[in-house]
Order: structure tokens, then sequence, then C-alpha cells
């Protein structure tokens, strides 16, 4: 059973790291949520690392430079794993071939940079799916649209038997009030008609893999039981920290506010529902990161 706690500094004496999702946590895609903010310069006064782990399929320089233009201050956080770069890197070490569609928006540009820690980096070329050998996806063409929309590419491509990189297992985030779709939805839809997705993301092990990596740029030593993640996607930052056996902080006033009657906190009947349905569970939740 989860604990429904009021504050992150109730738990925060039992962890040296957190890795912190952004969207529905730190933000809504707009603006900074305050509270969040104070929480996590409180757990950095106490002598922790915050780790800003994140499904966006942007490179973590792109994500700094978005964190800044919404509110969110430097003083808060240590460092950034994406799994924007943890995709990348496998895309720059050929792993859906050289000739590559993209399914995504013109902002994901920075996605195709090349990057210091691949030192073997194929040469990428985009084309058209007919020329393609593999599909890079970072997101839909319009998040607004369903993902059905992209079938007949989508069934092309499988047909000849293309790898889809995904760049965002996220199915759906929160920009203020909307809901859009990610990539993880056109993958999730590859995937169901029989073609084969490859995810790098929470909660898959590489995004993993890259925050050890970073924070061992830090020369930040930590034992797994100290290490605290904070999210609300339960298929994505809970799934993910049970698989690295690593306690999880469930903000349920994100993308699950409804489903567990959050107002201020969960309904705690709503919540256990919600856990047992989704057959996770969590040590910690709260409704909001204050």
């Amino acid at each position: 059973m989860t604990q429904i706690i009021s504050a992150l500094s109730e738990v925060s004496d039992r962890y040296d790291v957190l890795y912190c999702d952004l969207w529905g946590c730190l933000h809504d895609g707009l603006t900074a949520f305050p509270d969040a903010v104070a929480a996590l310069r409180g757990f950095k006064a106490g002598g922790g690392t915050v780790l800003l782990l994140t499904n966006s399929p942007r490179p973590r320089a792109s994500v700094e430079r978005q964190l800044a233009k919404i509110g969110v201050p430097r003083d808060c956080w240590d460092i950034i794993a994406s799994s924007g770069d943890s995709a990348r890197a496998a895309m720059l070490r050929g792993m859906v071939g050289h000739k590559v569609w993209h399914i995504g928006e013109a902002h994901d540009e920075g996605f195709f940079a090349p990057m210091e820690i691949v030192g073997d980096a194929v040469e990428i070329e985009r084309v058209d799916l007919e020329q393609a050998e593999g599909i890079v996806c970072t997101g839909p063409f319009d998040p607004k649209a369903d993902p059905s929309t992209l079938r007949p590419q989508l069934l092309s491509a499988k047909a000849r038997g293309l790898k889809l990189l995904c760049a965002n297992p996220d199915i759906v985030v929160d920009r203020g009030e909307a809901r859009e779709w990610c990539a993880g939805a056109i993958a999730a839809l590859y995937t169901e008609m029989g073609g084969e997705s490859l995810y790098f993301g929470k909660p898959h092990a590489p995004i993993y893999e890259l925050a050890r990596m970073r924070l061992a740029q830090l020369q930040v030593d930590f034992a797994p039981e100290r290490v605290l993640a904070v999210g609300d996607g339960i298929r994505t930052d809970i799934q993910g920290a049970l698989g690295e056996g690593i306690d999880a902080l469930f903000i349920t006033g994100g993308l699950a506010r409804g489903e567990t009657g959050t107002s201020g906190q969960p309904d705690p009947e709503k919540l256990a529902a919600y856990l047992d349905e989704a057959q996770l569970s969590a040590r910690w939740s709260i409704g909001y990161l204050r």
C-alpha cells in the first residue's frame, strides 16, 4: 500500500538523489509550479542532488532552454537526463539504419544533432518513407490529431519490416489544460499493428543508465536505496522506478488527477482503486509536488 504524504520534506532525509519528472510535476508545459520549485530547492538545501529525468524527445540543452523559458529556475536542479538523448545515441549508432523517416514537428530538429558521447556515429539522412530504412518518431506531426491518422503510413512501414525508434514513450501530456498526444502513442499503435517499436525513455532501462552516467559526471556517489523517483505517470515514472528497484513518489494531481480524485490531495479510496487496476504501487503518494 502507498502512503500519502503532505510534503516531500516529510521523507527527504531518507534520500540523497531525486529523479524528478517534469511535465505534470514541475510544470504544465506553460508555467512552472512554485511549490514544486520550492520542494526541489529544499531537497538541494539539505544536501541532495536533483536529476531531472524526462521523457522529452529533446536533447538536454534544449530541455534546459525550455525550462528557462517557462520559469523553472536553474537553482532547483543539478543535471538533466532525457529520453531524447538516450534515443538519439541509439539512432546515431545506427539502430534504425542510415536513412530514416522522421515523424515529428519542426522544433525537434535538435534531435538529429551530433553527440559527443557517440564517437562512432553513423551519418543520418532524413528521407521520405519510401526510401527509409527505419523510422524515428519524436512525436506526432500534429499533437492534437488522433495517432490513427498515421495508420496508412505505418501499415506501409510494417509491411517493409521497418523498426520505429520512439524518442518519448509517453502516450499523452497535458499542456496547460489541453491534452496532447506524444510519440509513445504512435509507437504503441505501430506495435499493435505488428510493427517493432524501440524505446529508450521511462520505464525502459536505457534512460536510467544515462541518469547514472550524468550523476557520475557530477561525481555523485549514491546507493539505489537512497534514490527517490518522482513522477505522475503510472506506466512510465512509477513502473520504471519499480523496475530499477528504487522508491517512488506518485504525483496524483498530474495525468491521473481525475481517476484519483485529486483536489489538493488524492482521495484514498480512489487512489487505491487506481493503483489496484494498474497492478502497480508507489511507496509514497502526494497530490502535487510541494
